[in-house]
C-alpha cells in the first residue's frame, strides 16, 4: 500500500492561500456556508418502521443547523424497503416519505445551512437488530419482521444470515432504485446528494473482493468491482442534472489481507469523478470483522489526504474529530476541504458556535432566539 502516513504536513511554498473551517466552500450551484459538516448518523427511530422521517429527525437534524454546522447529511436512507438496515430506518422510496423530508428540508434552509441526503442500500448487513433499543443483535428472523438480503455475492457478513447473490435483472433495479431516490430527495428540496458506498454496505461489498466473488462483469477486476457504483453515478448524474452536487463515501480500506485497498479507493475515485461525482467523504472498514482498526483523533485524516492527492479529487475527512482546533488544522493544511463530525454534534448540536468562537470567527448566523447566549466579543 502506498504510503499515507503524513496526514498535516504544510502547504507547499507557493500554493493558494490556506482556507479555513469557517470559509464558504461551493460544489457546482451549491454555496455551504463553512466545511464544518454534520455526518449521517442512523437514529433508528422510525416508530412506525414505514421509513417516515419524524419529530425526532427534525428535532436532532435541526438543532445542528441552528447551531451553525454548514452541511447536513441526513442518515443512511434506504431507497428501497429490502436496502434498510433496520426496519426503524428512514426511507425515500415513496411520496409519502418525501413529503416528511421535506418539512424538515425546510426547516435546515430557513437556519441557513445546506441540506443533503445519504442514499443507502444495506445489502447483507440489511434486515439487522438496531443499534440501541435491544439486546439481539445480527439479522432479524423472518417470523420477527426480518427480510431476505441481497449482495453480490452469496457470502454472509459474519454472524448474519447468508444472502441471496443479486443477478442482472436485481442489479438493474438497484440502479433504478437509486435513480428514484436521487429525484425524490431533489423533490423534497435536498441541495445534496450522497451515495453510500462505505462501511459494508452493498455498493462497498460490490469493491470489495472480500465480499465479491462474481465471476462476471461486476467481479474479478478492479474495473468490474466498481462497475455497479460507476453505473449508479452516472444514472443519477443524468437524473439531477448539472447542478446538484453529488457524494461519494467511501470506506477507504477494509484493514485486511486481500482486502479493499486506499490504493483502489484512489482509482475509483478518479473513475467517479469522471463519471459525474464532485466530492469524495472519506472513512474506513466495515466490511469485515476481526481487523484492527487504528482508532485515535483524526485516525482516518491520512486516507482522506492520499484520495485527494493521488485522485486530485476533493474530500472531506472524518473520524473522532471533537476540537475546533484540529477541524481547522486539517482544513487549512490541505489535507481535507472539509470536515464531517458525528459523535461531538451529537454532545453539542450548537458546536458549530462554539468553534467559531473558540477560533476566534464572528458569524452572521446566529440564531437570534440565542443572541443574549453569545460571548462577548474580548
Amino acid at each position: 500500500m502506498s504510503d499515507i502516513s503524513t496526514a498535516l504536513s504544510p502547504a507547499a511554498a507557493g500554493s493558494a492561500p490556506a482556507v479555513s473551517l469557517f470559509d464558504q466552500i461551493s460544489l457546482r450551484e451549491v454555496v455551504i456556508r463553512n466545511r464544518l459538516w454534520v455526518a449521517p448518523m442512523c437514529q433508528y427511530s422510525v416508530t412506525e418502521r414505514d421509513g417516515v422521517p419524524t419529530d425526532w429527525h427534525l428535532v436532532h437534524l435541526g438543532s445542528m443547523a441552528a447551531g451553525g454546522a454548514g452541511l447536513i447529511v441526513a442518515e443512511a436512507t434506504a431507497v428501497s424497503p429490502e436496502g434498510r438496515i433496520t426496519d426503524l430506518d428512514t426511507g425515500i422510496w415513496n411520496g409519502a416519505q418525501a413529503s416528511a423530508w421535506a418539512r424538515i428540508v425546510d426547516y435546515l434552509h430557513r437556519q441557513g445551512a445546506t441540506a443533503g441526503i445519504q442514499l443507502a442500500h444495506a445489502g447483507r448487513k440489511a434486515s439487522t437488530w438496531p443499534a440501541w433499543g435491544t439486546s439481539l443483535h445480527g439479522s432479524v428472523p423472518a417470523d420477527q419482521g426480518g427480510w431476505p438480503t441481497l449482495a453480490p455475492s452469496a457470502i454472509a457478513f459474519p454472524g448474519y444470515a447468508e444472502p441471496m447473490a443479486l443477478n442482472n435483472a436485481g442489479l438493474d433495479t438497484v440502479v433504478a432504485d437509486f435513480v428514484a431516490a436521487a429525484r425524490r430527495a431533489i423533490g423534497a428540496g435536498f441541495d445534496v446528494l450522497e451515495l453510500h458506498a462505505a462501511h459494508g454496505y452493498l455498493l462497498h461489498q460490490f469493491l470489495s473482493p472480500l465480499s465479491n466473488k462474481r465471476t462476471d462483469e461486476f467481479g474479478g477486476s478492479l474495473t468490474n468491482r466498481a462497475r455497479l457504483l460507476l453505473r449508479i453515478v452516472e444514472a443519477v448524474r443524468a437524473e439531477v442534472g448539472d447542478s446538484v452536487p453529488l457524494l461519494v463515501r467511501f470506506s477507504a480500506t477494509d484493514y485486511a489481507v486481500d482486502g479493499w485497498t486506499v490504493d483502489e479507493t484512489a482509482v475509483v475515485a478518479g473513475w467517479a469523478a469522471q463519471a459525474g461525482a464532485d466530492f469524495f467523504d472519506v472513512s474506513s472498514g466495515g466490511n469485515v470483522t476481526g481487523v484492527q482498526i487504528p482508532l485515535s483523533p483524526g485516525y482516518q485524516v491520512p486516507l482522506a489526504r492520499f484520495v485527494k492527492d493521488t485522485a486530485a479529487v476533493p474530500v472531506n475527512a472524518v473520524g473522532l474529530i471533537t476540537t475546533a482546533s484540529h477541524a481547522n488544522e486539517i482544513i487549512a493544511s490541505g489535507a481535507a476541504d472539509a470536515v464531517m463530525l458525528g459523535r461531538e454534534f451529537l454532545r453539542d448540536p450548537h458546536f458549530g458556535l462554539r468553534a467559531a468562537r473558540e477560533l476566534g470567527v464572528q458569524l452572521d448566523y446566529w440564531p437570534g432566539q440565542y443572541l443574549r447566549a453569545a460571548w462577548a466579543t474580548e
